[in-house]
């Protein structure tokens, strides 16, 4: 592509670079000059103008974003993500429903070694994404670029597997169960094995908030919360309500349990505390816990009888992001999440800290 100012007896045909006003309205930048455009110009006063001018072999912007984004998204059903018109060397790239978003980041960065003047811009991995969310969005930033090298960039786009850079991974878990403990097991503050509600005072206030919460969390994603289900801070009692939740008939009324969530009276301290004790058991295994994100430290994650288990942090009564977000939303949506996983979650794992934590990280005085 030829760049620069022209007379105008040799701009018919190219790419105005740059708006140009006239007495009676204005040409837009980007737009291709025809004989009526070049006599307006001449009419303005103007003798010169600056244009792009395509080479043989070269790809206008909207043909370049395009094939880009067509390479990005081979399969825009499967994947779950819709290309919006292109217009101006841009197209969008957006989610058809709620789910995370699987990126390829060494696929984004050949994308964007390829040339200076194509650029990709995604949402972080693994981010949740509503229906019509944008999850990255082509921009070819001149006016033209070589074939060559956009089909360089549609290489690198489609990866080794052919399967693009991207793709939305939907819910694949409908029906989660938050199992609950009490500490000190006041009379009134626990209602048995499964159902009812915590009596009054603090922990059954904190326990109505802490479900009201997750139920928050998981509604975003179309997961249903079973009833409630409060125990005594014990492990024999924690065990019991584990079992249930995966073999009762009553946990399979509706539609099996796909994600235990344990909310503990009491911080989970050690991996060998009362709730990840119970979990093994119950007949489940504990695959990690701790995690590096702030909130979330205190976070671990196991499975019973092919069930994910997650023990949730006690920042996850609070509405504000924490690193459980990260795993529940990556379980529902189909993700495996292991030691290796968590423990890769440091980078960007200092997220804000809600004002009501009880232990600031800065403390002041």
């Amino acid at each position: 592509m030829r760049f620069g100012p022209v007379p105008l007896d040799q701009a018919e045909g190219a790419i105005l670079a740059h708006s140009q006003p006239l007495p009676k309205g204005r040409l837009r930048k980007g737009k291709r000059l025809d004989g009526s455009d070049i006599a307006a110009l001449r009419a303005a006063g103007l003798a010169r103008v600056t244009v792009a001018r395509l080479d043989p072999g070269d790809m206008d912007e909207d043909a370049a974003a395009m094939a880009l984004a067509q390479a990005l998204v081979p399969d825009p059903a499967t994947a779950c993500l819709e290309l919006q018109p292109v217009g101006t060397g841009r197209v969008n790239v957006l989610a058809t429903r709620a789910g995370v978003a699987r990126i390829s980041a060494p696929q984004v960065h050949a994308v964007n070694a390829a040339d200076p003047a194509i650029t990709l811009a995604t949402v972080p991995e693994w981010q949740r994404m509503e229906p019509g969310g944008m999850v990255a969005t082509v921009k070819i930033i001149a006016y033209a670029v070589p074939g060559s090298v956009v089909r360089q960039a549609c290489v690198a786009a489609c990866g080794p597997a052919q399967d693009g850079a991207m793709a939305l991974c939907p819910p694949v878990i409908r029906r989660a169960v938050l199992i609950e403990t009490i500490v000190g097991n006041p009379a009134g503050d626990w209602a048995g094995d499964r159902g009812g509600e915590t009596g009054g005072g603090a922990q059954g206030g904190a326990s109505a908030k802490g479900r009201r919460v997750t139920a928050a969390r998981l509604d975003r994603l179309g997961v249903t919360l079973a009833p409630p289900v409060c125990v005594p801070h014990q492990e024999r009692e924690l065990a019991k309500a584990l079992h249930l939740a995966v073999r009762s008939p009553t946990a399979r009324q509706e539609e099996e349990i796909g994600l235990i969530l344990v909310l503990t009276g009491s911080a989970t301290s050690d991996i060998g505390d009362v709730a990840p004790q119970a979990v093994r058991q119950a007949g489940g295994t504990v695959a990690h816990f701790g995690m590096p994100v702030d909130p979330g430290n205190l976070l671990f994650v196991g499975s019973l009888h092919g069930c994910p288990v997650v023990g949730l942090p006690g920042c996850a009564r609070s509405p504000a992001l924490n690193g459980a977000d990260w795993v529940m939303e990556r379980l529902i949506c189909g993700v495996p999440v292991d030691g290796a996983t968590i423990m890769q979650m440091g980078v960007g794992g200092l997220l804000k800290e809600a004002p009501s934590r009880p232990r600031p990280r800065r403390q002041t005085g």
